[in-house]
């Protein structure tokens, strides 16, 4: 998701039109870099498996940072009804343009919506809701979300965010070789990121933190880390110039990424809360 690092700080007003430039930009070439990529196409299998795991079969599902509309598309092809939002113009864009190529009618519709302002949201009360790919790591406070959930979801409704944490096992192991970005997800007041030439804020959370966001109407279903001890999404050559030690990875990430603490840590986390009502 993020490029090179800064610790400096920009001005908050214009954080969101900063976040929603530079993932327009990034929309006409986002969906290219997952071909032929072996370690992400693998991470986005065990998101729609979690998701399918957790949520009720041909719900009605709330994206939020929607991107391209990648994952709605394959969860629609799963059989649910996605509601996908987003607030970047070049993302919705391509949303669109799949809705009009593949004819998903109704299975699939759009919003331009920032996750800040879930209570405009159409088409409620949802099922479930989603957030892939820590596009919620664009936000200083969790709370800004949670707090219109109530408002929008059924009882009972699941919610699985993929948010990127404080502790990444491959980040760490480069810190030898450049510790700005071994050491970059430490900074608590959040770090400077550049994604397609913009600038604007990144913000690292533990899973408890992202728990705790949610408040005492929800409860924790599953919690599980997504690439633990295989490469970050932005590494498209290891598991092609390495493959035995990639497998091996695989097999080390299979069976540790759902237990403490290796369940909080990765590349991303993959929480499931559910609203009790």
């Amino acid at each position: 998701m993020t490029g090179p690092l800064s610790t400096e700080s920009p001005p908050a007003p214009g954080h969101y039109a900063a976040v929603a430039e530079a993932f327009s930009r990034k929309a006409l070439v986002y969906d290219a870099f997952g071909e032929n990529h072996i370690n992400l196409a693998r991470m986005r299998r065990k998101f729609y498996d979690h998701i399918q795991s957790v949520m009720p079969p041909g719900g009605h599902l709330l994206e939020i940072n929607a991107g391209t509309g990648q994952d709605a598309v394959e969860l629609v092809d799963r059989g649910f009804r996605v509601h996908a939002t987003d607030f970047a113009p070049g993302m919705l864009a391509q949303i669109e343009e799949k809705i009009a190529h593949l004819g998903l009618g109704d299975r699939l519709t759009v919003q331009a919506l920032s996750f800040t302002e879930l209570a405009r949201v159409d088409g409620g009360p949802y099922d479930g809701l989603y957030s892939n790919s820590g596009g919620l790591n664009c936000i200083a406070d969790l709370t800004a979300v949670t707090r219109h959930l109530p408002d929008i979801l059924k009882p009972g409704a699941r919610i699985t965010w993929v948010i990127m944490p404080r502790v990444c096992p491959w980040e760490v192991a480069v810190i030898p070789k450049d510790p700005r970005v071994g050491t970059r997800r430490w900074h608590r007041g959040g770090i400077l990121a550049h994604v397609e030439g913009v600038h604007f804020m990144t913000y690292y959370y533990s899973a408890a933190q992202t728990q705790r966001a949610f408040g005492p109407r929800f409860r924790r279903v599953r919690l599980q880390g997504l690439s633990v001890f295989t490469p970050t999404a932005d590494n498209k050559t290891f598991a092609v110039n390495h493959p035995r030690l990639y497998r091996g990875l695989v097999g080390l990430d299979d069976r540790l990424s759902g237990r403490f603490p290796f369940n909080g840590w990765g590349d991303f986390f993959i929480l499931t809360m559910e609203f009790t009502g």
